[in-house]
């Protein structure tokens, strides 16, 4: 169990860009990737976005990130694999894992895509696939080097492998699941994966306790995976050295959003965390009344979607050097 000290820090981007020019919003979440590492973060992870202004192809910019860094973790946050073939996915990260010299942290989680009935004819429009947890366990398997088709050997002048090539060893133990539900964080325990926990989860009881909600979920995984690693996502947002006009900007967003949280949403009763924002003393203090932080040794904290590039500066860089140490953090090197 975690002895009350911060073990990994992290942080989640999910990469906007301008749709009529999306080169620069590239540009800059690779810059704020190697920000992170430069400030001594353990893991940056990026968001996977289809069809809107964010990154849809986070494992092709994590190949970019992994050329501009040498030591930072990173992840995917999360990679939703309806939209996937577990095969070809296998393929690309992989050969990424191997880039970065086995730094790669893939999350991954299952489910019709966002909008199935709309992305449908566009992208299945022969057939129906499965979106159940054995889309997961293929690419588990794949990954894993498991026998993906009955071919190998010379053909010709062709050399074939009947596992997913390149196979990357050790790149099976750093598969992560991102659940909301006890259901998910069981799964990926038995199954031998890591967890993702974020700010998101499933009220499938009367309690609407979010940190009670998300603590049974740490519990259950870990029952299941007891050296497994759980990384919790929570948006938070250190002031410390923002400018007035930045405090104001901050905590307007925070109070737009803050109505979600004081009831499940949607049918699927999901309940949104409440955002951190204030002084990293602030932070430090709330999160260590959180129940569910205070048995998690390892977080990637989640960046605002709509900020500016100045902003998520100032914010990681508090977040690196007064909130991380407020928690017990030492930085990376």
């Amino acid at each position: 169990m975690p002895d009350g000290s911060l073990r990994k820090l992290g942080f989640l981007t999910i990469g906007l860009f301008d749709g009529a020019d999306p080169r620069p919003g590239h540009e800059t979440t690779l810059e704020i990737i190697k920000l992170g590492e430069d400030l001594g973060f353990d893991s940056a992870w990026v968001r996977h976005r289809h069809l809107q202004y964010g990154i849809s192809s986070p494992v092709a910019v994590l190949a970019a990130a992994s050329q501009r860094t040498s030591r930072i973790e990173l992840g995917t946050a999360v990679i939703p694999l309806g939209w996937e073939n577990p095969l070809r996915l296998a393929e690309d990260l992989a050969t990424v894992d191997l880039l970065s010299g086995g730094r790669l942290n893939p999350g991954v989680s299952v489910g019709p895509p966002m909008n199935y009935d709309k992305v449908k004819p566009a992208l299945y429009p022969d057939h129906d696939e499965d979106f159940s947890y054995a889309r997961v366990e293929r690419l588990l398997g794949f990954v894993a080097g498991e026998r993906a088709a009955d071919l190998e050997g010379t053909q010709g002048f062709e050399v074939f492998s009947s596992r997913v090539e390149p196979h990357s060893p050790g790149l099976r133990d750093r598969m992560w699941y991102g659940g909301g539900s006890l259901r998910s964080a069981r799964w990926a325990g038995e199954h031998g994966m890591n967890f993702l926990t974020s700010s998101v989860v499933k009220a499938e009881e009367d309690g609407l306790d979010f940190a009670a909600i998300q603590l049974s979920h740490v519990r259950a995984f870990r029952a299941a995976h007891p050296r497994g690693r759980v990384s919790q996502g929570l948006v938070v947002i250190p002031t410390d050295t923002a400018s007035p006009e930045q405090r104001t900007k901050y905590q307007s967003y925070a109070d737009k959003r803050t109505p979600r949280t004081r009831e499940p949403q949607g049918p699927a009763r999901m309940l949104f965390s409440r955002d951190y924002v204030g002084s990293s003393a602030e932070i430090a203090e709330q999160l260590h009344a959180h129940a569910a932080y205070r048995e998690i040794d390892e977080v990637a904290f989640a960046l605002p979607f709509s900020f500016d590039h100045d902003d998520y500066v100032q914010i990681l860089t508090d977040i690196a050097t007064k909130l991380g140490p407020a928690l017990g953090w030492q930085p990376g090197s």
